[in-house]
């Protein structure tokens, strides 16, 4: 019963405690509350029980009554460390159980070998179980026995094996109410699905075990490991990080299994090393070394020294030692059969070649190299990555751009997998290396034009093809209308003045549901489709455009100006000097948007000169007097392009890739013709250009006041050729898909954004920050505006700085009058901006503003 009904299970138990029982039935008694809190309690106590029980158990001699009492406690001893005392206790229920107890028994000490990483062992005890189990028509012992030994394949890399003993317990399971252990086998395919790199059917499956263990009030800490696990390799490590530390927190206040305690840990340190926070990294695994070495547990230990040494070398310790050391976990892992092998001798290869140690390099990541083609996508990135090395050390760049090409295909096809626009983005960050060392190739070999293939090959890789859209899941629609009433409410009480952390707690946990759904959307798009040709990019641009990108490499700005057939290379300043010159403009651009800070204006025109050196460097006499894209690195996409100085008087506009601009370019108006008109509440200005646009626009649909409720909202913009929303805008840096527009009813969120089935065809957003972004992955961004491309905007005019609201109405009007003669987005702002009166404010607004895109 402790498994079917835990709570109860444990309340029955202390009833039997309390009316006299008989020694046999105490021993009972005293051993679920030992196995209720060896799992979900405090340790401690889990053992007084447990030895009580078997006292209890030998004194009524029992034998098969003390075997299984034993099996119990040796698992308990385990999970304390006490590993030896462990492995007795197991090993003497064992010899003194018979039979059906005697298999039970067996199946236990399989599990304690799981545990301690001892699979071989693990696996020919089950063997030896499950033919006795079976025979005694025992369901719920074989399933159990089923799902642990498909958790053992799936630590040996044998996905299929798992697979099909998990479908067979589970069809077990269902004839059982074993609730725990159903949870339990719910989970243990998420990780199967997560084994096989189906990250979307792993999340949904790890979170429907959650919410079966919280319906029984048994916390599962496999399961934060798992759910780590899984966001690590969706490219979420900051958040695995907090959520294996929060666990941990957890599990100490409890007083849980140290065993457990050790594997968060070594979760952490990995989640760490994952988020650029190598002294962390160390921290944690140093400490999941020490507690693995003591519980004897050479399997995990070895798994932890793999992660420290990582750390060590991402700190920059590098070593002769570190090689040797890193060589010595290689060995070890395969010994053990361990899929985290190739990833030791990666890291052996590429510590000796930052020692110059060319010959010990080329032995590890010849051996590394042997995993490029079978396993999971991670494992044959990891071989790839080893081939671009050899290749790059015996200097052979075609070989090191094979190999990426090749290691990038593979990411490719798992990242498509994904159908959320945010997995898809995070999860470049596992390519970064290849597309940087493909960069590096393509630079010595002196070809501009294949440095700009290979910098598209891995930029705004997310807006490659559209997110695919939530399934009409009438719980994710509940939630998303609960968190705008929600926000909405918040919002309201913060202008009031009023207390709203209750109101805010609820909006937080509602983030976290409707996040949580969205993930588990799974991909449909078969792969990234077409590839990017430099010819048909010079086709587009003609004579007269010139398209601008910057890639960095080694940390240096390179421009690659693009028009007239050819591509030219110009090296320009140093990124971090042009992020802390971006930062200042930005600040100078806040201070502009209030009368009286006139005296700013020389200071941030002279920051704009200075970020057109850095940026642009000489490219910036050679763009000829025609219209520019420019094509900047997630980490610049803040910069105000216009107030540069040789682009201050252009037709302008921005993109995230060449390949965003082309798609944008040959992206075919909607028939009809429609124009949506959006006033949402609470502007400064009351949206006073509405009015006039609705008069200009004759037919145009305007929805304000209650009108203007999400729902109406959305299903006016769908397919539309115009709209112009003027609200309010957040930019959510924590989550940028939660970044927002306020409407009458709460904010429209970018996640409602993505249910569109085409999103306008153009669309201007005349509030403060709709163009900022969150730079994630390898060069991704997440924002309002990178979500509406995908979806069939092909051009958008959002603000990337505070503005003034009075300043903003002439803006757009003038907009609007240059669309209304035909001209693009980029043109209509160009001629809107030497429209504005010639005052600070208003130059500073038209700055803010730029175009993206192409139409």
């Amino acid at each position: 019963m402790v498994f079917a009904a835990p709570n109860q299970a444990l309340a029955r138990a202390e009833e039997v405690l309390g009316s006299d029982p008989s020694l046999l039935h105490a021993s009972v008694a005293h051993q679920v509350i030992g196995i209720w809190q060896r799992d979900w309690g405090d340790l401690k106590i889990a053992l007084r029980h447990l030895r009580r029980a078997r006292d209890l158990a030998a004194r009524a001699e029992s034998a098969d009554r003390e075997a299984d009492v034993l099996a119990a406690l040796g698992v308990a001893l385990v999970h304390a460390g006490r590993t030896r005392q462990g492995l007795d206790a197991l090993e003497r229920g064992v010899a003194i159980g018979s039979g059906h107890t005697r298999a039970r028994v067996l199946f236990r000490r399989a599990y304690a070998c799981w545990v301690l990483g001892h699979h071989r062992e693990a696996l020919e005890d089950v063997r030896r179980a499950v033919p006795v189990l079976r025979q005694a028509d025992d369901v719920i012992w074989t399933a159990r026995a089923l799902t642990l030994r498909a958790t053992v394949h799936l630590a040996l890399g044998s996905v299929e094996r798992a697979e099909a003993d998990f479908a067979a317990a589970e069809e077990m399971w269902d004839t059982t109410g074993q609730d725990h252990d159903k949870a339990d086998v719910v989970e243990s395919r998420g990780l199967a699905a997560f084994r096989s790199g189906d990250v979307p059917v792993a999340l949904r499956l790890l979170d429907e075990a959650e919410e079966r263990y919280a319906k029984l009030g048994t916390p599962s800490f496999m399961l934060y490991i798992r759910r780590c696990e899984v966001l690590m390799a969706a490219g979420l490590a900051p958040e695995a990080l907090g959520e294996a530390d929060a666990a941990i927190g957890l599990l100490d206040r409890n007083g849980g299994q140290s065993t457990r305690k050790a594997e968060l840990l070594l979760v952490a340190a990995r989640a760490a090393r994952l988020a650029d926070d190598p002294h962390t990294a160390i921290a944690r695994a140093a400490l999941a070394v020490r507690l693995f070495a003591a519980q004897r547990r050479t399997w995990w230990e070895t798994h932890a020294r793999l992660v420290l040494i990582e750390a060590r070398a991402a700190a920059g310790r590098g070593s002769g030692r570190l090689v040797a050391d890193a060589a010595d976990v290689a060995d070890r892992l395969a010994s053990f059969g361990a899929p985290a092998a190739p990833e030791a001798s990666l890291l052996a290869g590429r510590i000796a070649l930052g020692l110059g140690w060319t010959a010990d390099a080329e032995r590890h990541l010849a051996v590394a190299a042997r995993s490029r083609r079978s396993g999971p996508p991670l494992a044959r990135m990891t071989g790839w990555a080893a081939q671009a090395l050899r290749a790059r050390a015996a200097g052979s760049g075609r070989g090191v751009l094979e190999a990426c090409r090749r290691g990038l295909d593979v990411l490719d096809d798992h990242r498509m997998t994904l159908g959320a626009s945010e997995l898809r983005a995070r999860a470049t960050a596992q390519g970064a290396e290849l597309a940087a060392l493909a960069q590096r190739a393509s630079l010595d070999s002196g070809s501009p034009r294949r440095l700009l293939v290979w910098s598209e090959r891995w930029r705004a890789t997310a807006l490659s093809a559209p997110p695919t859209r939530p399934p009409s899941d009438p719980e994710l629609l509940s939630d998303m209308t609960a968190f705008r009433e929600i926000a909405a409410r918040a919002e309201e009480a913060r202008m009031e003045g009023r207390p709203v952390p209750a109101l805010e707690r609820e909006q937080r946990r509602l983030e976290r549901e409707i996040r949580s759904r969205t993930l588990h959307i799974r991909g449909d798009a078969p792969g990234e489709g077409r590839r990017f040709e430099p010819e048909r990019l010079l086709e587009r641009l003609g004579d007269d455009i010139r398209l601008v990108e910057l890639a960095v490499l080694d940390g240096r700005v390179q421009v690659l100006l693009c028009g007239q057939g050819r591509v030219r290379r110009y090296e320009a300043g140093l990124l971090a000097d042009a992020e802390t010159e971006a930062e200042y403009v930005q600040a100078g651009l806040r201070r502009l948007a209030h009368p009286g800070a006139e005296a700013r204006l020389p200071l941030v025109e002279a920051a704009g000169r200075r970020l057109e050196e850095l940026l642009l460097g000489p490219a910036a006499a050679q763009l000829g007097s025609g219209p520019v894209v420019v094509v900047p690195p997630g980490r610049l996409h803040r910069v105000p392009w216009a107030l540069l100085p040789s682009l201050r008087e252009r037709v302008l506009s921005v993109s995230p890739s060449a390949s965003g601009w082309l798609r944008a370019r040959e992206t075919e108006p909607p028939t009809g013709g429609r124009h949506v008109l959006v006033r949402g509440p609470g502007l400064a200005t009351g949206g006073a250009e509405v009015p006039e646009l609705a008069c200009r626009y004759a037919g145009s649909t305007v929805l304000e006041n209650d009108d203007a409720r999400v729902p109406r909202v959305l299903a006016e913009l769908d397919g539309a050729a115009l709209a112009h929303i003027a609200a309010h805008g957040t930019f959510r840096a924590d989550g940028p898909l939660f970044s927002s527009l306020r409407m009458a009813d709460g904010p429209l969120i970018v996640h409602d954004f993505e249910r569109l089935d085409r999103s306008p065809y153009r669309i201007i957003l005349s509030c403060c920050d709709t163009a900022r972004f969150a730079s994630v992955g390898a060069d991704e961004l997440l924002g309002l505006v990178t979500a509406l491309l995908p979806l069939g905007t092909a051009g958008v005019v959002a603000c990337t700085a505070p503005v003034n609201d009075a300043a903003v109405v002439p803006l757009m009007l003038a907009l609007h009058k240059g669309l209304e003669t035909g001209l693009s987005l980029a043109e209509a702002l160009r001629d809107a901006r030497a429209a504005l009166p010639g005052d600070t404010v208003h130059q500073a607004t038209g700055w803010a503003f730029s175009a993206f895109g192409a139409a």
